[in-house]
């Protein structure tokens, strides 16, 4: 039997062969199998829906377990973060606490890091701050200036905006006035002050927002467990101006359309060009 490059190589001449010996409604029966016409369409779209979940599952690894995107939404945190920057959070620095952590490249969670982590009060909400106390440190705050084990902390980034007169906020711990929100948090803070300073303990973070005189941070509501750490930002993929008459981001759906459709309508005047892909630090 000649091969397929032979049986097509040929062009078959009408009148060579009688059309009544090869009626041309049988003769895709008596071609070879491996010479029947494919059925392109299905077979395009078949391709196309392969292509497409192997992009939606590289995408949900890539969400679950590398990067992660996020919105700043207060200005806890101003002046490294700014509301309205859009960040990429790198979710391989630290590890996820189990056996792979020892043969990863993963590292421990330094002072001074800026991490992003589920609320301890309410693990549905995240957070970004930086963090002051690692696990046996002791801290203090004595008229905003923070101290570690001892020696004032220099922090480049911090940023005050009110004079020192709030006395759990600027001089912390305080046993004499009140924790904040969270009753839990003002017993654990009684049995682990000493000598008024604050031992962080084992597996937890102490953690503020660089925007010192403005932020909801471990002064008010505890320590952040390491389990509760997502990752660490990498970088500001967007910055965008909020509108001046916006206190808060919507959250009716007609105000969540509306918002969108002004910055998509107003994406260049809205970008703070000047913070796009900038690094976190």
């Amino acid at each position: 039997m000649n091969s397929s490059k032979d049986f097509l190589s040929e062009p078959v001449v009408a009148d060579q062969i009688p059309s009544e010996q090869f009626p041309e409604q049988n003769l895709e029966q008596r071609l070879p199998e491996s010479h029947k016409a494919l059925p392109v369409d299905g077979v395009g779209v078949t391709s196309t829906l392969q292509s497409l979940m192997g992009t939606v599952v590289i995408a949900v690894f890539v969400i679950t377990f590398i990067v992660q995107a996020f919105q700043i939404p207060s200005p806890s945190m101003e002046n490294t973060l700014l509301v309205g920057d859009y960040l990429l959070v790198n979710k391989l620095t630290y590890g996820g606490g189990s056996l792979g952590d020892y043969f990863m490249p993963y590292r421990r969670v330094k002072r001074g890091d800026v991490v992003v982590f589920h609320y301890p009060v309410n693990p549905a909400q995240h957070f970004v701050k930086r963090v002051i106390g690692v696990p046996g440190d002791r801290l203090r705050l004595i008229n905003k200036q923070v101290f570690v084990n001892g020696v004032p902390l220099k922090e480049p980034y911090a940023h005050f905006s009110r004079p020192a007169n709030d006395a759990f906020r600027d001089s912390f711990p305080r046993l004499d006035v009140s924790a904040g929100e969270t009753p839990e948090w003002w017993v654990q803070l009684r049995k682990l002050v000493d000598d008024g300073q604050l031992i962080v303990p084992a597996r937890y973070y102490f953690v503020m927002g660089d925007n010192r005189d403005d932020s909801y941070d471990s002064r008010y509501w505890g320590f952040v467990p390491k389990a509760n750490i997502i990752g660490r930002p990498l970088l500001i993929y967007w910055s965008v101006k909020t509108p001046e008459n916006e206190v808060a981001p919507p959250s009716s759906l007609g105000g969540k359309l509306e918002h969108f459709a002004y910055a998509l309508t107003h994406i260049f005047q809205i970008t703070r060009w000047n913070r796009t892909l900038r690094l976190v630090n």
